[in-house]
């Protein structure tokens, strides 16, 4: 067993996109931390407390008082400035330094023992990284796409697709009221969770994903049909990283060095593609960050907090290295090496998309 090494300061941080149940980790972290006679501290927005930013935040009892309802994260994040690919220059340096380096000694200085990385697949695989130049970290997956390896489920999801299906229920009395074709585009960069879940509860007629390239084609047969049933409207709902057969995702803005390239616009030419081919008016809706915002469902508060709970529990055994997992009922760990830059599909012959099949659901194939 590997024995436990002493502890008397630790840190917590949150990167990538926020989601609802951050700042319920953050509780969790802080009391369990507390409990245990650990010093916590914050750092603020992604790593920047050591790179110029807004300082450590001291993390006490009072300070997390009432927030595991809260949206957002009070310690702020950054989805920007990968530090193993930026340059710092900061007041009194005499030339400009790799972030990283900045970072690890900034953790060094500041006497921290260890530091719970929150985020989810880039922001883990900087801490992994960081962890290599011997920062002990302990990862606690963070994404409403819920699109991380060797994890059941992550907190925020549960409240995105709830955001979605409240969505998805409003369109069906504007759509038959003017008998029109609503398409909702949700996110989902690589994965078609918060699409096939929202989707199904919200009773939409379609559903697109990135596991299922679709044809264009086939999406308006399957319209025409329902309209030849004497139904004069429908639903589509479009995860942001849906794909055709003989093309890519679609981007707002274009992929750059370090950077994915911001995903969008999918949603506007599936509608426009309708409206064309079968001359049925159509909208659409895309809810963007929507689905990160408010506050947590109560499930999502409880998922937090057992997240934070866990990675507490992980860093008092000396598991540094290892990334909370949920399988449930069990709270367990996977080395971090082991989710590195791996997605979490949806599997196109499981059971949920089998449903939606069954119940008439079209997916464009």
């Amino acid at each position: 067993m590997i024995q436990p090494r002493r502890i008397r300061r630790i840190a917590i941080n949150t990167g990538g996109g926020d989601a609802p149940g951050l700042n319920a980790v953050i509780r969790a972290v802080t009391l369990a931390s507390i409990n245990r006679g650990w010093e916590v501290l914050g750092i603020c927005d992604g790593y920047a407390s050591f790179l110029g930013g807004e300082p450590l935040m001291k993390l006490t009892r009072t300070a997390v008082r009432g927030i595991a309802s809260l949206g957002g994260t009070i310690l702020g994040t950054t989805n920007k400035g990968n530090p193993f690919e930026t340059q710092v220059k900061l007041p009194g340096m005499r030339r400009a330094r790799l972030a990283a380096d900045l970072v690890v000694e900034g953790i060094h200085k500041a006497r921290i023992d260890g530091v719970i990385a929150v985020g989810g697949d880039g922001s883990l695989s900087i801490a992994y990284k960081l962890m290599q130049m011997g920062v002990p970290i302990i990862g606690v997956p963070k994404t409403i796409d819920n699109d991380l390896m060797y994890t059941s489920v992550t907190f925020g999801f549960d409240t995105a697709v709830q955001t979605a299906t409240e969505a998805l229920d409003k369109m069906h009395s504007t759509a038959a009221a003017h008998e029109r074709v609503m398409v909702v585009e949700v996110m989902g960069r690589h994965a078609g969770w918060i699409a096939l879940n929202a989707g199904i509860s919200g009773s939409c007629h379609v559903i697109l994903i990135p596991e299922i390239p679709f044809d264009i084609t086939k999406v308006c047969e399957h319209l025409d049909a329902r309209r030849k049933r004497g139904r004069h409207y429908a639903i589509v709902c479009v995860a942001e990283g849906a794909v055709t057969r003989t093309g890519g995702p679609v981007y707002r803005t274009p992929k750059a060095k370090g950077c994915e390239g911001r995903l969008g616009g999918i949603g506007e030419w599936v509608a426009q593609e309708i409206e064309r081919r079968m001359g049925w008016e159509t909208r659409t809706l895309v809810l963007g960050h929507l689905q990160r915002g408010g506050s947590p469902s109560t499930f999502d508060r409880l998922l937090g907090l057992r997240y934070g709970a866990a990675a507490v529990r992980l860093a008092a055994a000396g598991l540094w290295g290892h990334m909370v997992t949920f399988n449930p009922p069990n709270m367990g760990s996977i080395p971090l090496e082991e989710i590195a830059q791996r997605t979490k599909r949806v599997p196109v012959d499981g059971d949920t998309v089998l449903t939606a099949r069954e119940l008439g659901i079209g997916f464009g194939d």
